[in-house]
């Protein structure tokens, strides 16, 4: 029996009337203050409703494989709004398709087009793209009405060490402030969508002061972080401390 048949009975009332429209009504639902509450939940709301039968709090997960790309792109700065067209080729290890089956060429997309929507990501069948299959992505072979979440080491080294991730490091780090202060503020607000509070910070601001020594002292090449030779140290640095943002938990999940 359903917990809420009037919501029920409303929203088909809402489907008739938009034309049953499945895109309009996915777009009310996933717009609606219900589908976007937090998980946090309050001691009395757990003790009235441990089953979250009328929806007190949202669910917490990580986000898919598409959903971190896109993220990353929008909080960097990157993300291109084009539409339609063909697929496109993001940047991905050659050494994935060097052994698929029949074509092996993977011509990464230059331009607007290496900064497109997950959704048009090429697909190949016999090499899916492997930053979504590290985040238990699909290979387009079957239809699949749920995906499986996972938590491997591998998920936290390809945010680290993945090209693409590091590239959007680098442009966050570009477009942040100079002063490591405002940097941390600004960084924090894109890829979090809140201020660090002072704690954070604090420990913020020891990671910068750590990583610039290093830097400094030739443990850590600047060239090699921000692809560029004549990149002051102090950018590298921003550029360390934007990955380090980009691999918070908080940063791949919804909370």
């Amino acid at each position: 029996r359903p917990s809420h048949p009037e919501l029920l009975d409303w929203l088909a009332v809402k489907f008739r009337e938009n034309g049953r429209h499945l895109k309009s009504l996915h777009r009310l639902i996933v717009t609606s203050a219900i589908y976007q509450q937090s998980s946090q939940a309050s001691p009395e709301q757990l003790q009235r409703d441990p089953e979250n039968r009328h929806l007190a709090r949202g669910p917490r997960f990580r986000l898919s494989g598409e959903l971190i790309r896109d993220h990353m792109l929008a909080a960097s700065g990157r993300l291109s709004h084009k539409m339609q067209g063909p697929g496109v080729y993001p940047p991905q290890p050659l050494s994935v398709t060097a052994h698929a089956f029949g074509n092996t060429a993977w011509k990464v997309s230059s331009g607007e087009d290496r900064y497109r929507r997950s959704v048009y990501t090429f697909i190949k069948r016999t090499a899916p793209f492997a930053s979504y299959m590290t985040f238990d992505g699909t290979s387009g072979e079957n239809c699949l009405a749920r995906r499986d979440r996972s938590n491997t080491p591998l998920q936290a080294l390809s945010l680290l060490n993945d090209d693409m991730f590091l590239e959007l490091a680098r442009h966050a780090a570009i477009q942040a402030p100079t002063e490591p202060e405002g940097a941390i503020e600004t960084l924090f607000r894109q890829f979090l969508s809140r201020p660090p509070t002072k704690e954070e910070q604090a420990t913020l601001m020891g990671y910068y002061q750590q990583q610039l020594g290093r830097l400094h002292a030739g443990e850590l090449q600047a060239s090699d972080l921000t692809a560029s030779q004549e990149a002051p140290v102090e950018r590298a640095a921003r550029v360390l401390l934007a990955r380090l943002i980009m691999n918070l938990d908080e940063a791949i999940t919804k909370p």
